[in-house]
């Protein structure tokens, strides 16, 4: 019974410890959220979701809401809403491509362009302060690490299944419940 007891113990510690590890990259995400919603939320009437989407709309200079789904790692609908608000707010064009009239391309507006050139700075500040600590092979090695878990977070299975809600599905869950 006592070996039992250590392994349990062993277990739960593990556990504890990637659970702690979890909390704290959480902690760093709202961390990093915080000069946003001090700074710039407010003053522009601007949601998270929307400012991410300037923010790489502005940088690459056109995109397409697949693609944005994809670099940001935002759900669809997410996507979707925030396109809405952005054109609602006369941030964005959106245009369908000649060469793929399914194809909708986002473009930043004057206003959006503007919005860009005020944001861009914050955003590098908070970049260049959360990272300041770090020497460049930290820095490297922080890349290499943070590719390693987006990539294992975006498996898929033979089936396009994501791979990390699979396997993190809870064990009594019940697809026909509401």
């Amino acid at each position: 019974m006592r070996k039992s007891s250590d392994a349990s113990v062993r277990a739960v510690e593990k556990s504890m410890g990637v659970a702690e590890t979890l909390h704290r990259i959480l902690k760093l995400s709202n961390r990093l959220m915080a000069p946003f919603s001090t700074y710039l939320e407010h003053r522009y009437k601007i949601s998270v979701n929307e400012f991410r989407l300037l923010m790489l709309i502005g940088r690459y200079g056109t995109a397409a809401s697949h693609e944005l789904v994809e670099m940001t790692g935002v759900n669809a609908m997410s996507v979707s809403r925030a396109v809405s608000a952005l054109q609602k707010h006369g941030r964005i064009h959106v245009n369908r491509d000649p060469a793929n009239r399914r194809r909708k391309t986002l473009s930043l507006t004057e206003e959006g362009e503007r919005l860009y050139k005020v944001m861009r700075p914050q955003t590098d500040l908070v970049a260049t302060y959360l990272l300041s600590e770090l020497k460049p092979d930290e820095v490297d090695m922080l890349n290499r690490v943070l590719d390693t878990l987006i990539d294992t977070l975006e498996a898929t299975d033979e089936e396009g299944r994501s791979l990390f809600l699979e396997r993190t599905r809870p064990a009594d869950d019940d697809e026909d419940a509401a």
